[in-house]
């Protein structure tokens, strides 16, 4: 009789990761001037209403670049206000917060809002999702670890000590499990295997007929900054309300994107 293999156990990102994310980032960010033709190739926007949410301790400004090209694109951008992302301490305890943000943005425009959220800003964007499924057009998480092992980050006891919230906290484990299945709405997950903050095995949609993975060669910090997630960014929110698809990467875009499909 034989007997089931159990998974394998995920790691976090190596040292060596960890420690060049900052220079990585910085490279990301200068080279964004030459790729200026090709983030011009990507379609323009219907006008409706876009959320943005920062990562873990950052703050509206760090998801500026993003929101300035998305708006160019003629979308109807709007930063999440609510201070630096520390977990339940700025969104509150059920989300109260972040879902008042995103009502009052759902009910100023009449229309659905397309969510992104970057690292701790995608599993939040994920969870508004369940809370508010009404008020969301789509989701896309950029480097977000929503599911798989939550010890596998290179932040995981400055995230306790930062945001209060502990790993074995019954409400957490609940949220944890919740998050393993795909959201109500079309979400879209773009990762990097050169993520040195978390493990990027954590950052993959579940199979279904309205999730997407999407690779894109960087580094964590620099998800926000990348010229390949804009452009990917901007693929998505330029998708009909009832259209949606998985992304195309055939043709130049090939080079770019370097896996297709669901790794998991």
């Amino acid at each position: 009789m034989q007997t089931a293999t159990a998974a394998p156990a995920i790691k976090p990102p190596s040292a060596l990761l960890a420690l060049t994310e900052l220079h990585r980032a910085v490279v990301e960010l200068t080279t964004l001037p030459v790729a200026a033709p090709i983030l011009r190739l990507a379609p323009r926007g219907d006008g409706h209403p876009v959320l943005v949410m920062p990562g873990f301790t950052a703050s509206d400004a760090s998801t500026g670049i993003l929101r300035r090209y998305l708006k160019g694109l003629g979308y109807d951008v709007h930063a999440w206000e609510l201070g630096r992302n520390l977990g339940p301490k700025a969104i509150g305890r059920d989300g109260e917060k972040l879902v008042a943000r995103l009502q009052a943005i759902h009910e100023t425009t009449g229309q659905k809002v397309s969510v992104i959220g970057w690292s701790l800003g995608g599993v939040m964007a994920r969870q508004l999702s369940r809370l508010a499924p009404d008020a969301v057009r789509q989701v896309v998480t950029l480097g977000s670890p929503f599911t798989g092992d939550p010890r596998a980050t290179n932040v995981l006891r400055l995230y306790e000590l930062v945001s209060g919230q502990k790993l074995a906290d019954a409400d957490t484990q609940r949220q944890l499990a919740e998050s393993r299945e795909a959201p109500p709405v079309p979400s879209t997950a773009i990762f990097t295997k050169g993520d040195g903050i978390v493990a990027w095995q954590n950052c993959l949609e579940p199979a279904s007929a309205t999730t997407d993975n999407i690779e894109v060669y960087g580094s964590h910090c620099g998800l926000g900054v990348n010229a390949a997630v804009l452009f990917a960014v901007a693929d998505r929110l330029a998708l009909a309300e009832d259209g949606w698809k998985p992304f195309d990467r055939s043709g130049w875009k090939s080079a770019f994107y370097p896996s297709s499909g669901h790794l998991n």
